[in-house]
């Protein structure tokens, strides 16, 4: 699974095609289908970007709701329904619909910013309101932020 690191911010033409940066593109690459899926962040006036593989995750966990319940109606309409496949070009960008650039309000520049197995694209302005916000947040609250322990076992790879 793709690990997504760092802010960058990139122009997007009035095509609404914008380059994805490269070493998001470099993560993505062995997931045998060059692109992103992206869609509206339903917490943020953002979009939420991920791989196939993460998605096909976050499909399954919908799934773990009863069929026809409140629930599953809400994330799958939310989620599922509103999400769209980006494939690469030959240049790395990627073509976003208006939709979701006008949710997130981006006219001429978008930033992309890191979230692990996950990223966001953010109007750049808007972008610089919410991260004063969180870092606030990160700091009256680090305390509860713990490092989880590897998974792998003694003497393969890395250091405990």
């Amino acid at each position: 699974m793709p690990l997504f690191l760092s802010t960058f911010t990139n122009k997007v033409d009035k095509k609404g095609r914008v380059s994805v940066p490269a070493p998001f593109r470099a993560a993505l690459a062995s997931q045998g289908w060059p692109g992103i899926v992206c869609y509206n962040s339903f917490v943020h006036p953002a979009i939420e970007g991920c791989d196939l593989s993460y998605m096909e995750r976050l499909s399954e966990s919908i799934d773990e709701f009863a069929p026809y319940t409140d629930e599953h109606e809400a994330f799958a309409t939310t989620i599922l329904a509103g999400s769209v496949q980006l494939s690469f070009d030959s240049e790395g960008r990627v073509l976003i619909p208006d939709a979701l650039l006008s949710h997130a309000g981006i006219v001429d520049r978008a930033t992309f910013v890191g979230r692990g197995k996950t990223f966001q694209i953010w109007e750049p302005e808007a972008f610089a309101d919410h991260i004063s916000s969180v870092r606030e947040v990160a700091r009256t609250r680090r305390d509860s932020l713990h490092l989880k322990r590897s998974e792998r076992p003694e003497g393969e790879g890395g250091s405990s």
